[in-house]
């Protein structure tokens, strides 16, 4: 519930700096203005999958109000659990992609930061369990 709130306050904080119709779209360097940083940067998260802008007719990068409050949530998780741009690129990327995410849960295991699941056997006895309780086949 604290997470929720957390994030509904940021992208209420984030709505009332970027007052956008639905349809308008700002350059890069007006919507590093907005967002209170570079171009580069920008292009940065863009190179990291973290913010899409749209692409012009004539090939110019073009933000709307879903791409600003990409980039400026992206900053302020950054700047809330003290990581780079690539490291919330990497967290995104294990929530995307199964097999990444059990990759680094394994790591996890190995380290002993996440406990491993409990093996199969006792899931199965569990199970067995459950079914006599309720009477299943």
């Amino acid at each position: 519930m604290r997470e929720e709130r957390f994030v509904r306050e940021v992208l209420d904080r984030l709505r009332g700096r970027i007052r956008l119709r639905p349809e308008q779209r700002l350059p890069i360097a007006k919507a590093a203005d907005v967002l209170d940083t570079t171009p580069r940067m920008l292009r940065y998260r863009e190179s990291l999958g973290l913010v899409t802008p749209a692409r012009s007719p004539g090939g110019h990068r073009e933000y709307g109000e879903r791409e600003l409050l990409a980039a400026a949530y992206a900053d302020e998780l950054e700047r809330r659990y003290q990581i780079s741009p690539s490291d919330l690129a990497f967290a995104v990327r294990v929530l995307a992609e199964p097999a990444v995410a059990a990759d680094v849960r394994r790591l996890g295991e190995l380290t002993r930061r996440i406990s491993s699941p409990p093996p199969m056997a006792a899931l199965d006895f569990e199970a067995q369990k459950a079914r006599r309780l309720l009477d299943l086949p």
